[in-house]
């Protein structure tokens, strides 16, 4: 294995690399939000979004994060040799004590952890990584994601359930003994992780990797089906309307849609939207400095979603005639079903 040595003197500080790995829609940067609360520490954050826009690097620094975004591509294979300069980078201007790296959700772990060993240091020492999943995917994500979703879960000591809130105690059972399968020596968390004791948190940013524990590679080594399209500049008028353009989403009158996350502003009020596992949700949040939705699935319609995102798209525009009658359009010219998603 090639290894990156680096020179003593470029080095000004030692810096923790902590990895927090897991699927698309998943609650990573939801995660690593409650652990600069939970800890007071104010992280460098490296966040590799999957699209060309960053949204949850913009969260994080609404939070006076320090952030590192790397776009448009994946630590784990395209982008690994930014992924290097750019660690070093950050150890020589920002010398954090901490470096949170957030993967792409359809990163491979195994791969992130090996780029982080081919140019750890004595003054870079890389963390326990933890896996973030979805209670509610876990049996989906398996199925339809196998070698990357597993990638995740194998190579982590330590597995966090989230969006465990309305989940029974059988399920959870369930999905832990599943989970189990696939990695029979993780830690697995099926209780609230906000609910740990200060020194959980702490304890997670002093646990080194186990130099002597074996990176458990994919059986093939392949991207995922899936492509992106970012969209900036974004407008809506009402609630109502991106309703209607998140319930399409949903029913795939775009294409198969697995993650979709942005934020606009509606009537001077700034709204944070996101959709994962066949859901939605919706809620106000602060001020952004752009408007912008990223979505992520197969067979993406892009022309049509750019259309339906942006003020551009006129009034006889109609891409779609979702449900016979029962229609209500919008100034996109879009119809779609009054309906509710769980």
């Amino acid at each position: 294995m090639i290894r990156l040595w680096i020179e003593r003197r470029y080095i000004f500080c030692s810096m923790k690399i902590f990895v927090i790995s897991g699927f698309l829609g998943a609650g990573k940067t939801t995660f690593i939000q409650t652990l600069s609360k939970k800890t007071g520490i104010d992280f460098a954050v490296m966040e590799n979004e999957y699209g060309e826009a960053g949204i949850d690097g913009a969260l994080l620094k609404r939070d006076r994060l320090k952030v590192w975004e790397l776009t448009e591509g994946c630590i784990c294979c395209s982008l690994k040799s930014d992924f290097a300069s750019s660690i070093l980078t950050i150890a020589n201007t920002l010398a954090p004590e901490y470096l949170i790296v957030e993967p792409t959700g359809v990163g491979l772990l195994s791969a992130v952890l090996n780029n982080i060993g081919k140019i750890e240091y004595d003054r870079i020492q890389l963390l326990e990584p933890v896996t973030v999943a979805d209670v509610h995917c876990v049996e989906q994500y398996l199925k339809e994601f196998g070698d990357i979703y597993a990638d995740q879960l194998k190579n982590t000591p330590r597995i966090l359930l989230s969006k465990i809130e309305n989940t029974s105690a059988e399920e959870l059972g369930r999905i832990t003994a599943i989970l189990r399968t696939v990695n029979p020596d993780a830690e697995i968390l099926n209780t609230p992780y906000q609910s740990q004791p200060t020194d959980w948190w702490y304890r997670l940013l002093q646990t080194p990797l186990n130099k002597q524990r074996t990176i458990v590679l994919p059986e093939k080594d392949r991207a995922p089906d899936l492509e992106n399209i970012s969209i900036a500049g974004i407008a809506v008028d009402t609630v109502n309307e991106l309703l209607e353009l998140l319930i399409a989403l949903l029913r795939g009158y775009f294409g198969a849609v697995y993650r979709a996350k942005g934020f606009v502003s509606i009537g001077g009020q700034w709204t944070k939207f996101d959709i994962v596992d066949k859901q939605y949700t919706v809620a106000v949040c602060d001020p952004m400095p752009e408007a912008k939705a990223v979505i992520i699935g197969q067979k993406l319609d892009r022309e049509r979603l750019r259309k339906a995102f942006t003020a551009a798209a006129p009034l006889s525009y109609r891409p779609y005639t979702i449900a016979q009658g029962a229609e209500y359009g919008s100034k996109r010219g879009m119809s779609f079903p009054s309906l509710s998603v769980r």
